[in-house]
C-alpha cells in the first residue's frame, strides 16, 4: 500500500503520459482528485501526505482517476464547477464554465442598474451561469434565460434553486423563437457557439466531451453570431445593449457586423490573456 505522497507521484506521471499535461498541471489535477476523495482541502492533503488511504477513499479516488485518464474533464467527474464565486452543477449536457466568460458578466453588470428594475435576456443559457450570476448580483433585475436544450434548462433551473436566484425565468427556445415578438429587454447577453466546424480544437482536450451544438456553429463559426446580431435589435429597448462573447479571431468581424446592423458605441474587449473576447453595441 502506497502513502498519499507516493500515490500522487505515480498518478501524476500517468496523467502526463495519458493526457500530455505539463508536470505541474498533472500534479495539481492528481491533488484535486485526491483532496475531493478525502473531502479535505489541498493544504490538509500536503500536510498529511505520509498517510495511507482507507479502502473506500482509495476506491473513490481510483474510479475518478480512471475517468480522468480517458480525458473526461474534472468538472464532469465532480459534477460541479465554480464560476464568479458561485458553485454550479454541470453535466455533459452543458459547457464547462470558463473564466473568460466572467468578462461578459462584468460588462453586463456595468450596464444593469443596481437601484432600479431592468430586463435582461440570456440567450443559450446552458447551465445558467450568466443569468444566475447576474440575477444574484442585480436582485432588482428580471432575467429571462433561454436554451434550445431541455437537459440544459433542467440543470439551469436546478442551479437557480440551489443558489436561490428567484428572479430568473427559464424558457425553452431556439434563440428568440419562443419569445413574444413585442417583448423588449434593456440588455441581451449571449455566449453562443462560435467555433468553426472544422476546428481541430474540437477533437482535443475537454472540448471532446462537451456538447458540440454549444461549441460549433457551422462553417467559419459565425452563424450564431450573425443570427443574434441581425435579430437582437428588435428585442431591445431604446439605448439597450447587446453583448456577445466570441472567438479570439472574431472581434473585428463581430464589431463590424454590429455597426452594419445599426448598433452604436460598438467596442471589443480583450480577456485577461489579451485576446479579443466580447463585443458590444447599443441600440441608438
Amino acid at each position: 500500500m502506497l502513502a498519499i505522497r507516493e500515490r500522487l507521484a505515480a498518478d501524476q506521471a500517468q496523467l502526463v503520459q495519458a493526457l500530455g499535461l505539463a508536470s505541474c498541471d498533472a500534479r495539481l489535477e492528481a491533488q484535486l482528485l485526491m483532496a475531493a476523495a478525502l473531502d479535505v482541502n489541498r493544504a490538509w492533503l500536503l500536510a498529511h501526505d505520509d498517510e495511507m488511504l482507507a479502502p473506500p477513499v482509495a476506491a473513490r479516488y481510483t474510479s475518478w482517476l480512471k475517468h480522468r485518464l480517458t480525458g473526461e474533464p474534472i468538472a464532469y467527474i465532480f459534477g460541479e464547477k465554480e464560476f464568479y464565486g458561485l458553485m454550479f452543477k454541470v453535466s455533459p449536457a452543458v459547457l464547462i464554465p470558463r473564466p473568460e466568460t466572467e468578462l461578459l458578466v462584468e460588462l453586463a453588470l456595468a450596464r444593469i442598474p443596481v437601484d432600479r428594475p431592468c430586463r435582461v435576456l440570456d440567450l443559450g443559457t446552458g447551465s445558467g451561469i450568466i443569468a444566475i450570476t447576474l440575477a444574484k448580483l442585480r436582485p432588482l433585475a428580471e432575467l429571462v434565460a433561454v436554451d434550445v436544450s431541455p437537459e440544459a434548462l433542467e440543470l439551469a433551473q436546478a442551479n437557480a434553486r440551489n443558489l436561490k436566484a428567484d428572479n430568473v425565468q427559464f424558457i425553452e427556445s431556439d434563440w428568440f423563437s419562443a419569445l413574444n415578438s413585442v417583448e423588449k429587454f434593456d440588455v441581451i447577453v449571449s455566449n453562443p457557439p462560435y467555433i468553426a466546424a472544422n476546428d481541430l480544437h474540437l477533437t482535443q482536450g475537454d472540448l471532446r466531451f462537451e456538447p458540440i451544438n454549444a461549441l460549433a456553429a457551422g462553417g467559419s463559426g459565425r452563424v450564431a453570431l450573425e443570427v443574434l446580431i441581425q435579430t437582437a435589435a428588435r428585442h431591445l429597448k431604446p439605448e439597450g445593449w447587446l453583448l456577445l462573447e466570441h472567438g479570439y479571431d472574431q472581434g473585428e468581424y463581430t464589431r463590424n457586423a454590429l455597426a452594419v446592423a445599426g448598433f452604436g458605441e460598438t467596442q471589443t474587449y480583450p480577456d485577461l490573456a489579451r485576446v479579443d473576447r466580447v463585443s458590444i453595441g447599443c441600440v441608438d
